[in-house]
């Protein structure tokens, strides 16, 4: 795997690599990540990648991390229940 780069973010770690012909996107939150892989034949080059980390992208990558956290909190739970 080869990193590409880093993107600035105030909330998110967000990186972009490199592996087998494909990009990965890969968005990471607390203990959390959502990996998006994008075959490099379907852009251009890495900047068309920057434009696809868009805002509604990210606000909708923040609602699946709300959702992994409470899935993972009631799996969690669960264990404890005995």
């Amino acid at each position: 795997m080869r990193w590409i780069k880093d993107i600035p973010h105030e909330r998110f770690k967000i990186q972009i690599l490199q592996y087998n012909s494909k990009y990965l996107v890969k968005i990471e939150l607390g203990q959390f990540e959502q990996i998006f892989k994008v075959a490099e034949s379907d852009v251009n080059d890495v900047t068309d990648l920057e434009k696809m980390i868009n805002t509604e992208l990210l606000t909708n990558s923040l609602s699946r991390f709300v959702e992994m956290r409470n899935d993972w909190a009631t799996s969690f739970a669960k264990i404890n229940e005995k």
